[in-house]
C-alpha cells in the first residue's frame, strides 16, 4: 500500500468514527476487562490506549476488571488449595487476603499504570473506597438439597452501589478502574463476580453502554455461529434451551439485568481482537454480540 493510500484509509476510518463520537459524547461506557486481554501484554497496551482515546474524544469510560488466573497463580505459590462449589471459589479468610492483594493491589495498579502511560488519568478503586459497593454474603442453594443454603465464605452479592465516588472522578477528568471487592455491614470484604459488578455499575451510572470483553467471539447459537444482535427475549429462550452455559452465564445474567434496567446497549465482544473496544464503539464493523434493551 502506498503512503497516500495508507493516509486515505486512516482518514476514512476517522470519518467513520465521527458520528459515533458525536452520539456518545458525554456518555458513560462501563467496560469489563478480563480474559485473554488481561494476560496478553500487547492486548493490555492496546486496551489502555483505547480507553484513553475514548476519554479524550469526550466519553466517560469506567473500567471494571477481574483477575481469576492471577489469583490462582498466587494461591499456588503460597500453597493455598483452591476449592470450588458450583464454579465459585470458596473464599476463606486466607484466600480473601490473596484476592485483595491481587485484585485491589497488583492487577488494579497494573491497569492504572498502563492507562496513565497511554496519556490518561486513571484512579484505582475497590468497593471499599467510600464504601461505594455494599455487599452481603452470598449463600447458594445445594444441588442435592435445594432447600439447603451453602456458605462459601467471603463471596458476596451486591446489596447497593453508590455512584457518588465514580461521578466525582468522572467530573474531575479521571478514568475509574474498579476492582470487584465489596464491603459488608459487618466490615468484612467480599469477593464479587466482576461481570455482575460491571452490570450493576452500568445500571446505577445510567450508562449508555456496557461492554464485556470475553475469550469468545460473542454469543453463539447452537451451531456455534456468532449472533451479532439479540434481544433479551431471545437470550431467555437460549437459556431455557441450555444453549448458554459455563463462564458465559454470569456475563449473560449481568447483560440482561443491565439491559432491562435501562442501559441502552450491552456488548459482549472478543477481547482477543486488538482494539476490540474501539471497533465496537466507534465503527460500523463491531466484533461481538449486541444485546439491545428491547
Amino acid at each position: 500500500m502506498t503512503q497516500a493510500n495508507d493516509a486515505a484509509t486512516k482518514a476514512r476510518i476517522l470519518a467513520e468514527a465521527l458520528p459515533y463520537i458525536r452520539r456518545f459524547h458525554g456518555k458513560t461506557i462501563v467496560v469489563k476487562f478480563g480474559g485473554n486481554a488481561m494476560v496478553d501484554a500487547a492486548l493490555q497496551v492496546s486496551f489502555a490506549r483505547d480507553v484513553v482515546l475514548l476519554k479524550l474524544v469526550g466519553m466517560d469510560p469506567v473500567v471494571v476488571h477481574g483477575g481469576g488466573p492471577q489469583i490462582e497463580k498466587l494461591l499456588k505459590q503460597l500453597g493455598i488449595r483452591s476449592e470450588f462449589v458450583q464454579g465459585m471459589r470458596v473464599t476463606d479468610a486466607a484466600t480473601m487476603d490473596v484476592v485483595e492483594m491481587v485484585l485491589g493491589g497488583a492487577v488494579n495498579k497494573d491497569i492504572v499504570t498502563l492507562i496513565n502511560q497511554a496519556g490518561g488519568r486513571a484512579v484505582g478503586l475497590t468497593g471499599q473506597d467510600g464504601a461505594f459497593i455494599r455487599a452481603r454474603k452470598l449463600l447458594i442453594p445445594s444441588r442435592e438439597k435445594p432447600s439447603e443454603l451453602l456458605d462459601i465464605g467471603q463471596v458476596g452479592e451486591i446489596e447497593s452501589i453508590d455512584p457518588g465516588v465514580i461521578d466525582s472522578l468522572e467530573q474531575g477528568g479521571f478514568i475509574p478502574v474498579v476492582a470487584p471487592i465489596g464491603v459488608g455491614a459487618d466490615g468484612l470484604s467480599y469477593n464479587i463476580n466482576a461481570d455482575l459488578v460491571a452490570g450493576k455499575l452500568a445500571e446505577v451510572l445510567h450508562a449508555e453502554k456496557l461492554v464485556l470483553l470475553t475469550n469468545t467471539p460473542g454469543v453463539l447459537d447452537e451451531q456455534g455461529k456468532l449472533l451479532t444482535g439479540v434481544t433479551p427475549r431471545q437470550i431467555d429462550a437460549m437459556l431455557a434451551a441450555g444453549t448458554l452455559s459455563g463462564g458465559m452465564l454470569p456475563k449473560i445474567a449481568s447483560a440482561l439485568e443491565a439491559a432491562r434496567a435501562g442501559v441502552k446497549s450491552v456488548h459482549i465482544i472478543d477481547g482477543r481482537v486488538p482494539h476490540a473496544l474501539l471497533l465496537e464503539v466507534l465503527t460500523d464493523q463491531g466484533v461481538g454480540t449486541l444485546i439491545r434493551s428491547r
